[in-house]
Order: C-alpha cells, then structure tokens, then sequence
C-alpha cells in the first residue's frame, strides 16, 4: 500500500464526501471507511479515515479491479455507499478452483464481505440496461489473477489483493458494527477472526467512486430477481 498523490487523494476526499452525502450518511466520531475508484485508468481501493468534525484524509492506497466493460456477463461496477451491517452476514472462500484453475474468491479462508443485491449497468450492453448483481468485497487468485490488479477485470465486485483483506479482516476495518452484535449473535461471531486485533477506530462503510465522472451515482439495492440477477465469482 502506498500514499497516492496528493490531487488523487483530494478528489477521493470530495468524491467521497459527495456520496455520504447523497446517501444521507454522517461519520460516527473519526472512523475509517474503504473507498474504491473504478475510473479504468485508476483502479485503486483506498483507506479514508473519516471525521465528524475535522479533515478527512487518505491513510493509504493499493491496486484494486472493478468491473470490466466490453465482455459479456461483465457488469459495471456500481458506485455509491454501501453499509457492513450484519444484514447481510459475509462469508469465507472455500478456495474452490473453477474450470480454468482459478479461485474466483481469492485462497481458502479470505474474507468475503457481502452487501446483497445492487443494481450495476451491463458493461456489455449499448443501451445502459442494468440488472441486479450480487455485490461483493473481496480477494481474488492470488497466483493467476491478483498480479492483474490495477485494472478492470471483475464481473462487478470489487476486487482486492490477499494482503489488503487480510489486513481489513484482521483489523475489523469494516466492522464496528458486526463486534457491536457478535456477542448476541453466534454466525456473526463465527465470522470474525478470532485472533483479530480491532481498531478502535472501525468502520462500516465501501465508497465506491469514478473519479474520471463528474459525480457518483447513488447505490441502488435490488431484491433478488427469478430472472436475470448475476452472482459475482471475480
């Protein structure tokens, strides 16, 4: 991970401060939130620490890949803010390997954090038509795919490198919420780590932004459709 220039991290900060806002949101205190760019030729996943009152600064950046256009069965990654609530619960991968070798999840035992149905744009499409995509956080094939990061490659989630998700994993990054519930709630607690060390400053928030776009579109959640709805394996 690496500090990114100074003008990038400015424009994150603002692009993100435009969303929160769109999405009726507020920080909690200071607290930290995980924003990822899919401008094509920028494709990073940042660490924001974020205040109630006060500055709002990049702590650091690393490669990430977001949805790939042109491809069919690919989606556009959608912008917008999502919430790690335990609505959802999250998951680990099996590190399951598809036809072509690949684990689409990242290695055995990495971090899944699943935010449900989402609205994204078919990247295939010339019409902008959408569909609901499961919508995901996650590693991917740390010997195939995760040298490919920093450029567009997922079917829609956003996709980072073993290191990062262990580090968010291991440091409760995301989930302030999820150790408020986990002592009431067996599969949440499950899920944590048990040899975490959380930050006292964790988070709930993934900013997703395109600073190569004017503004960040508002997340749009879905119900699982019958017909259509797209699973995100990479």
């Amino acid at each position: 991970a690496a500090v990114p220039p100074p003008a990038l991290a400015a424009q994150w900060v603002r692009l993100a401060r435009e969303a929160l806002a769109a999405a009726n949101h507020r920080p909690e205190g200071t607290e930290l939130a995980v924003l990822a760019d899919r401008a094509p030729a920028v494709q990073r996943i940042a660490l924001l620490l974020l205040r109630a009152e006060g500055p709002w600064e990049v702590l650091a950046a690393a490669p990430a890949a977001t949805g790939q256009s042109g491809r069919r069965g690919y989606f556009l990654t959608p912008t917008g803010v999502y919430v790690n609530d335990g609505s959802v619960p999250g998951y680990r991968a099996l590190g399951t390997r598809n036809a072509q070798g690949i684990r689409g999840l990242g290695a055995q035992g990495m971090r899944v954090w699943d935010f449900g149905w989402v609205w994204a744009t078919r990247g295939w499409a010339e019409d902008g038509s959408e569909a609901p995509i499961r919508f995901l956080l996650h590693a991917t094939d740390p010997d195939i795919l995760e040298p490919r990061l920093g450029t567009p490659g997922s079917q829609g989630c956003v996709r980072i490198g073993g290191a990062m998700n262990r580090f968010l994993d291991g440091h409760g990054v995301l989930d302030a919420e999820l150790e408020r519930i986990a002592p009431g709630d067996a599969r949440t607690a499950a899920l944590l780590p048990p040899q975490r060390t959380p930050t006292p400053i964790a988070g709930r928030l993934l900013i997703v932004v395109d600073s190569a776009a004017p503004q960040v579109t508002p997340a749009r959640m879905a119900q699982a459709s019958p017909v259509g709805p797209q699973g995100c394996a990479g």
